[in-house]
C-alpha cells in the first residue's frame, strides 16, 4: 500500500468508530455497515441485469456471429483475469489518494462505472447478422464493465477484511450486504416487468438509464461514509507514518515474492480452486437461465408474467437464503455449510435427471432453486477469504494485510470462469443447430420433433453439469483448513 498500518489488537479495535457502530442494539442502524452495503446495492442493481441480458442481446437482438462471439469472450478472459491483480497492486501500493484509499477508490470510480454498464444497450447502428461492429460493441462493453466493476468492487472487498477482524461483525457486514443485494436483484424483476424481458427495447433501455443513475448514488454515499479500522490514520501523515507512505512503492520483485506467498498457501489453492467452478455455475445460471427455459419449457406451460416472476426470485431468493442462515452460519461456520450445498447441487440435479424434462414445473424449480442455491453460497465467499488474509497478515508477519491483493489473485485465477461457461455452452449448442434458431430461421419456441436433439442437449447441461461441477468442488473443499473461524473471538491479538 501506498501507507502502512500497524496492527491493531482487540481493545484498539473496539475503539474505532467503524467498529463501535457495528455494537449497537439488535434494532438500531449500524451505519458503517449501512454505507459498505450501499455498494452493493448498487452495483447488484446493474451487474443483475448485467449479467443476465448481455448474452440474450448480442446472440439474438445484435445476431452476433459465432466467431465474434468467442474471440469477445476469449479477450474478456484475458482482461478479466488479469485487470484484478493490477488493480490490487495499483491500490495496495499506490501512492494517488483516489487508487490507495479504499472508500474513495469507490467514490471516483462510482460514475464511471455506471457509464460503463450503459454501453451494450445503446447499439451504434442497425446491426445486420454477423455484423462485425457488433462483435467490436460486445468486446468494448465487456472491458470497459469489468474494468470499472473490478476497481470499485476490489476495494470494496478490501474493506470487507479491513473494517474488522471479528467474525461476527464481519457477519453483520453480510447481513447489509445480502440485504442490500436483496434489494438490488430486484432490478432484474422490474426490469423484466417494465420491458416484457426485453422485447419492449425502448422501455429496457430508459430502465437502465434510471438504474445506472441509483446505483451511482449509491455508490457515492460509500465513498463519502464508510470508515475503516485502518482510516484512522492520516494518509498524508508525518514522521513515522510519512517515512512508511515513502517506502509503501514495492519494487517489482517484491511484489511477485508476496503475490508467491500468497499462492502457495494450501488453503487458498483450495479455495480458488473450489471458487473457478462456483464462478462457472454462477455464469453458467446468469447466462442461460432464460435461454434453457424458453426452450424446455413450453410458453403454455408458464405464461411470460409467470417465468419474469421466476428470474426475478433467481435473483432475490439467494439474498434471502443467506439472511436465514445468519443462525447456521454462528454455528456452523462456512465450511460446513457450503460443502452441504455442494452435496444438495449434486442430488437435486441427479434426481431432476432420472424425472425427465417432461416436467416442466419440477424442471422450472430446479433451475431457479439451482440459481439461487450457487448464487447463495456465493455470497459466502468473502468470509474464506478474510480468514486467508488474516492467516497471510500472522504468518508474515505483514504491518498491514494485501487486503486488495489477495483478492485480486483470487480474480485472476477464478475470473477466466465467467467466460469459459459461455464459450462451452454456446459451443455445445451450435452443434445442434442453435446458431440458425438465434438467427430467427425457427421460432425458439418451437417445440417441432427436429428440435427434439437441441432441447435433450441442453437438458443434458442444465442436469450433469452442474453435477460435474459439483462433485469436483466436494473434492478439492474438503482439504481447507480455516473451519472454526467462527469461534474464535477475535483475528488480532496483541503480542
Amino acid at each position: 500500500m501506498s501507507f502502512r498500518h500497524r496492527q491493531l489488537s482487540v481493545k484498539e479495535c473496539s475503539r474505532t468508530p467503524a467498529i463501535e457502530r457495528m455494537r449497537l442494539p439488535m434494532f438500531a442502524i449500524h451505519h458503517n455497515a449501512l454505507a459498505y452495503s450501499m455498494t452493493t446495492l448498487g452495483s447488484c442493481m446493474m451487474t443483475s441485469i448485467f449479467s443476465f441480458y448481455y448474452v440474450k442481446l448480442f446472440l439474438n437482438k445484435y445476431q452476433i456471429s459465432e466467431g465474434a462471439f468467442h474471440q469477445a469472450q476469449v479477450l474478456y478472459m484475458i482482461w478479466n483475469a488479469v485487470n484484478d491483480p493490477l488493480f490490487g497492486y495499483i491500490q495496495d501500493n499506490s501512492r494517488v489518494r483516489c487508487c490507495a484509499r479504499r472508500r474513495l477508490s469507490i467514490l471516483y470510480g462510482a460514475p464511471f462505472y455506471a457509464l460503463a454498464f450503459l454501453l451494450p444497450w445503446f447499439p451504434w447502428k442497425t446491426y445486420e447478422a454477423g455484423d462485425a461492429l457488433s462483435g467490436l460493441h460486445l468486446i468494448v462493453s465487456l472491458f470497459a464493465y469489468d474494468g470499472m466493476l473490478t476497481f470499485v468492487l476490489l476495494a470494496q472487498c478490501a474493506l470487507f477484511a479491513e473494517i474488522s477482524g471479528q467474525h461476527e461483525n464481519r457477519l453483520t457486514l453480510i447481513k447489509y450486504s445480502q440485504i442490500a443485494s436483496l434489494v438490488g436483484s430486484c432490478s432484474v424483476l422490474f426490469c423484466g416487468l417494465v420491458s416484457d424481458n426485453m422485447e419492449n427495447f425502448p422501455y429496457f433501455q430508459g430502465f437502465t438509464i434510471t438504474m445506472a443513475f441509483l446505483a451511482c448514488a449509491c455508490m457515492l454515499y460509500t465513498g463519502m461514509y464508510t470508515i475503516s479500522q485502518y482510516d484512522k490514520e492520516d494518509w498524508k501523515g508525518s514522521g513515522e507514518r510519512g517515512q512508511k507512505a515513502e517506502e509503501a512503492a514495492m519494487s517489482l520483485t517484491a511484489v511477485f515474492s508476496m503475490t508467491r506467498q500468497i499462492v502457495t498457501q494450501k488453503d487458498f489453492l483450495c479455495f480458488v480452486s473450489m471458487n473457478f467452478c462456483q464462478v462457472f455455475l454462477v455464469a453458467f445460471y446468469s447466462n442461460f437461465a432464460m435461454i434453457f427455459t424458453e426452450h424446455l419449457i413450453p410458453q403454455g406451460a408458464l405464461p411470460s408474467s409467470v417465468k419474469s416472476i421466476l428470474y426475478g426470485a433467481g435473483f432475490i431468493c439467494p439474498q434471502l437464503l443467506v439472511l436465514s442462515s445468519q443462525n447456521l452460519l454462528r454455528r456452523l461456520g462456512y465450511y460446513r455449510i457450503i460443502l452441504c450445498t455442494f452435496y444438495l447441487e449434486a442430488l437435486a440435479s441427479a434426481l431432476v435427471f432420472l424425472l425427465g424434462h417432461q416436467h416442466y414445473n419440477i424442471l422450472a424449480l430446479y433451475l431457479i432453486g439451482s440459481m439461487v442455491l450457487v448464487q447463495a453460497t456465493f455470497s459466502l465467499f468473502n468470509l474464506p477469504l478474510a480468514d486467508i488474509i488474516d492467516a497471510d497478515l500472522r504468518k508474515h508477519q505483514r504491518s498491514s494485510p494485501l487486503s486488495s491483493m489477495v483478492f485480486g489473485t483470487n480474480a485472476l485465477f477464478t475470473k477466466p470462469a465467467q467466460s469459459l461457461a459461455p464459450m462451452l455452452v454456446v459451443t455445445i449448442l451450435n452443434q445442434f443447430d442453435y446458431e440458425k434458431l438465434k438467427e430467427g430461421t425457427t421460432s425458439t419456441l418451437d417445440f417441432r420433433p427436429q428440435l427434439q436433439p437441441l432441447h435433450e442437449a441442453m437438458f443434458y447441461l442444465v442436469c450433469l453439469l452442474p453435477a460435474c461441477v459439483a462433485l469436483l468442488q466436494m473434492l478439492v473443499w474438503r482439504p481447507f483448513s480455516i473451519r472454526d473461524s467462527h469461534m474464535v473471538e477475535s483475528k488480532y491479538v496483541e503480542t
